[in-house]
C-alpha cells in the first residue's frame, strides 16, 4: 500500500506539473497609433515619429484566493539603435488583474510608446522584451526589430563637416554642382557637423562662422559667429545640421570667390575648416 500510495502521489505530481500553462508571447507588434493596425516588418519609421508598441501574453498562471483568481505579471522593455545604444530610458510595469470564469480566452496585454530620436540614423532597431510570471516563477524574452529611415551622415572620430552643399534657395532639393550666383542673390550653404565630443548627459557645444575670400585670397566678408548650438539629451545627437546664408551685394564684382566655413567644438577643443569655391556672374 505504501509503495502504491507513493507511486500515485508521484503520478499526480507529474500530471499537475504537465498541466501547468507555459508562458508565451501571443503577439508583439508596433502600430502607428494606439491599438491601430499591426505594421508590416518593412515599415520604416522616420526621426521624430512616435511608435506604439503592444504585447499580448498567453500561458500565464493564476492564483486562487477567496474564490477569486488573479494574474500577476511583470514586464520590462528597452529600445536600442543599430549600435545597441538605448534611445530612451527603459520601460517596465506590472499586470495584476482578476481573471473571471468567462475570461478563459483572455490575453493579458501591455502598451508602451516611444519617440524615434530626431537625429536617429538609418538602420535596424530592436526592442528587447522580458515578461515574468510572478506566480509560476517563469520568464520569457523576445526582441522585435523595426526599421528607421533617417538622414545618413558618415561618422568621424574627429570634428568634420559632411554633406556640404551650396544652393540658390534654402529649400532647393538638389545642391549646385558648380555654384554660380548673380549679384544681389542670396547664397545658401547647408552641411552636417560630426565628430564633436560629448560631455556629461551627452552634452555637446558647437559653433560655426563664415568668411568669403576673393581670387587673391583676400577676405572680403566675414561673420565669425554665425551660429552656435549646445544641447544635452538621453540619446546622443551624433550630428548637428548647419545652415548659412549671405546676401550678395548688387554691385559685387563678378569673379571667382571662396566660401570658408569654420567650425569649433567647444567641449572637445577641436576646430575644422572647409572651403568651397563659387562664382558670381
Amino acid at each position: 500500500m505504501t509503495a502504491f500510495r507513493s507511486f500515485a502521489l508521484a503520478f499526480f505530481a507529474v500530471a499537475a506539473l504537465r498541466a501547468q500553462p507555459k508562458l508565451a508571447f501571443d503577439r508583439v507588434a508596433l502600430h502607428q497609433f494606439e491599438d491601430g493596425p499591426v505594421l508590416a516588418p518593412n515599415y520604416e519609421f522616420v526621426p521624430g515619429e512616435t511608435a506604439y508598441f503592444s504585447c499580448r501574453i498567453r500561458g500565464y498562471a493564476t492564483l486562487k484566493k477567496d474564490e477569486k483568481q488573479s494574474v500577476d505579471l511583470s514586464w520590462r522593455m528597452r529600445v536600442v539603435d543599430p549600435a545597441g545604444i538605448p534611445v530612451q530610458k527603459d520601460l517596465s510595469g506590472k499586470i495584476e488583474e482578476e481573471v473571471l470564469p468567462q475570461d478563459k480566452d483572455w490575453r493579458p496585454k501591455f502598451l508602451a510608446s516611444f519617440v524615434v530620436p530626431a537625429f536617429a540614423p538609418s538602420g535596424d532597431y530592436h526592442i528587447p522584451v522580458t515578461v515574468k510570471d510572478e506566480i509560476a516563477g517563469s520568464e520569457i524574452s523576445t526582441s522585435l526589430a523595426f526599421k528607421v529611415k533617417g538622414h545618413d551622415v558618415q561618422p568621424s572620430d574627429t570634428l568634420a563637416v559632411r554633406n556640404f552643399a551650396m544652393m540658390r534657395a534654402e529649400n532647393d532639393p538638389f545642391p549646385m554642382r558648380n555654384p554660380v550666383y548673380r549679384p544681389g542673390e542670396m547664397l545658401w550653404a547647408k552641411f552636417d557637423i560630426v565628430g564633436y565630443k560629448f560631455g556629461e548627459n551627452n552634452r555637446f557645444s558647437v559653433s560655426y562662422g563664415l568668411a568669403i575670400l576673393d581670387a587673391s585670397g583676400k577676405q572680403v566678408f566675414a561673420q565669425p559667429d554665425a551660429a552656435s548650438e549646445s544641447k544635452e539629451s538621453f540619446y546622443p545627437q551624433r550630428y548637428v545640421p548647419g545652415v548659412l546664408s549671405v546676401s550678395l551685394d548688387p554691385n559685387v564684382t563678378k569673379a571667382v570667390y571662396t566660401l570658408v566655413v569654420s567650425v569649433e567644438d567647444k567641449i572637445g577643443n577641436q576646430k575644422f575648416e572647409i572651403k568651397q569655391p563659387f562664382s558670381v556672374e
